[in-house]
Order: structure tokens, then sequence, then C-alpha cells
């Protein structure tokens, strides 16, 4: 059975090259310390969890094989979207990390698939880029925060983008990151910023009429929307509760189908849940390579859920990926 990971992360081999040349990259500094030591742009400070964000390309495909990963979607390592950036310094980060995952793509085209990261702070920069991803690059689309600097996806300025993204057929992949992300403020510890933060996303494409206004779309969410989905009643009764706030037509409820969603729940309790709640055609396999220590694979852990059928089991590991990216057989 083929396997495609759509969450699989990217620190770039220029950024090492930069830090080994004692250079910052594209803004941000290196400072050593612990481990791999860390980095520091736009006022924060991002820390490595695993050594594996330094591996090659071929330590990576040999990783790949002992998880039983055919096919990783590559995108970058969130905390450098570079969205604190100019819009020329940030489409100059967009650039050189888009023409660096590209080019593993045209190495093992069988073994990697790609998306763009977008410099969004500057919507026309953003919509070029993400023209030449898709159509010169050949990359499937793009990795998104899930907000820009404080603003909000509904924000009207964004509709252009997300029209363009919509008419070119591009998936955006939509990942929280702590350093942008209202809930770090309010819950710094045990990682809740990135648990809880796909929620908020997740209500504004839907509540805001991004998926209204583009019902083409091509939407996936990370880490399974978070508790998104479980939330979805709550949301349906403030839509039927306040007809004066309403910006859509539909309750809430009515769109979440029209989303894909990641497999990274955490249980077999929450993936299950998800599955019914949106379909088995919405639920993609993910990793959030290589942050999350699976044990053995997450491939091996979607094989031996028992709640799962075996059609269920092979939409998630391929088939879904396959036809929303339009992968080769």
């Amino acid at each position: 059975m083929r396997t495609i990971d759509i969450h699989a992360h990217l620190v770039p081999q220029s950024l090492w090259r930069a830090i080994e040349a004692g250079r910052e990259w594209h803004g941000y500094r290196h400072q050593p310390g612990e481990g791999l030591g860390t980095l520091q742009g736009g006022g924060r400070r991002t820390a490595f969890s695993s050594p594996k964000v330094r591996f090659t390309v071929e330590e990576r495909l040999q990783d790949m094989d002992a998880q039983g990963v055919d096919v990783q979607v590559v995108s970058i390592h969130t905390p450098f979207f570079g969205h604190h950036l100019d819009g020329g310094q940030g489409l100059a980060l967009a650039r050189e990390v888009n023409d660096e995952i590209a080019g593993m793509v045209r190495a093992q085209p069988r073994r990697f698939a790609g998306l763009a990261t977008l410099p969004v702070q500057d919507v026309k920069a953003a919509i070029g880029e993400l023209e030449r991803a898709v159509t010169v690059l050949g990359l499937k689309g793009a990795e998104l925060d899930t907000q820009v600097s404080g603003k909000q996806w509904d924000e009207p300025e964004f509709l252009p983008f997300f029209k363009a993204a919509e008419q070119m057929g591009a998936v955006l992949f939509f990942h929280p990151q702590p350093q942008h992300n209202f809930l770090m403020e309010r819950t710094p510890r045990d990682g809740l910023f990135n648990s809880l933060g796909v929620i908020l996303v997740v209500a504004i494409l839907i509540a805001g009429g991004v998926m209204e206004a583009c019902p083409d779309l091509r939407v996936c969410i990370a880490h399974g929307g978070g508790p998104a989905c479980y939330a979805m009643g709550r949301l349906d009764r403030g839509w039927a509760s306040r007809p004066e706030a309403r910006r859509i037509p539909k309750p809430p409820s009515a769109y979440q189908r029209r989303l894909y969603y990641d497999s990274v729940t955490g249980s077999e309790e929450a993936l299950r849940f998800l599955l019914d709640q949106v379909g088995a055609d919405r639920v993609v396999l993910g990793s959030d390579w290589p942050f999350v220590p699976w044990h053995p694979s997450p491939v091996t852990w979607v094989q031996g859920l028992k709640t799962l059928t075996s059609e269920e089991k092979e939409r998630i590991l391929w088939r879904n990926l396959e036809a929303l990216l339009g992968l080769p057989a």
C-alpha cells in the first residue's frame, strides 16, 4: 500500500550553510547553545527539538524508509515563514526556500512533493510567488500560518490571494506556529498553542466567509483541525443565535466537509470522531516530521487502528492525497 505524508517540515539547507559561514539568514541570527542552538528573528527565539532538522536529503530518505513513508509533501518549518520581514525580504526568503524544495522534488519526483512558503504580508507578491511555485517550479500549493502577524485570514485584503489560489488549483495547508499565535501569550506551557491554534483558522475560514467566497478552494488543516470539528456545534449555535452577525448563508457545519484534515490527532478516538464528522474522503496522512516521536511510525499507527476500516486506512494513507495533489500513480 502506498503512503503519502502531507505534514513534513524542512529547515532549509541554505539556513545551515549561512550558519556555517557565520552569516544571518534573511534576518535570522543563530546563537550557539544546547543541541543545535537557537535562531532569533523578529524578536522571537526558536530552538530545535529534533536533530533531524539537520538531515541531508539522503538521510531524510532513509528515515522515510524506516517509517514506511513513500512520499513526503515538504514544507518549511513554520517559525521561518518570515512574516515579520518587509515584502521584499519576505519574497527573497520565499524564493530561496521554494527553489530548494523544488530541487528536492526534481531530484526525487517519486519521493517528494512540495508546498511553497509565501510572503503573505504582501498579498500581490504572495500571489506572484504562488503562481511561480505552481506553474514554474511544479509545487502543489503553499503552507500558511493560521494568521499573518496579527491579521486574520478573513480580512478583505487576503481575498484576492484566495481567489488566485482557487483559480490555480493550489492546495493551501494551514499550520499553526507558536511565534505568531495569540495562544502563545495565554497558554505558553505544554504546547497548547500548537494543539489548539488550528481551531481559529477553521472558524475564520468558514465563519469569515472565505470558503463561501471561494467554493473550489482546496484547503487542508494540520493537526486534524485541533478541536474545531468537536466545537462545530458551538459555532452553529452562535451562527443561529446572532443573525445580525452572520457573514455566511449556511451554518458553519455545512462547510466543514469542504476542508481536508491531517491525521495528527493524538488518539484513535479523536481520529475516529474526525472521520465520522467529515468523512473518510477528507482525512489524509500527516506526521509532523520530524517533531512528533512516532513509535514506530505514523503509517504503522494508522494501520494498527482497530476502529478504522481497511478502506478508511487506504484513503488516509494515500488515496485522498494522491487525488488532492494530482500525484502520479
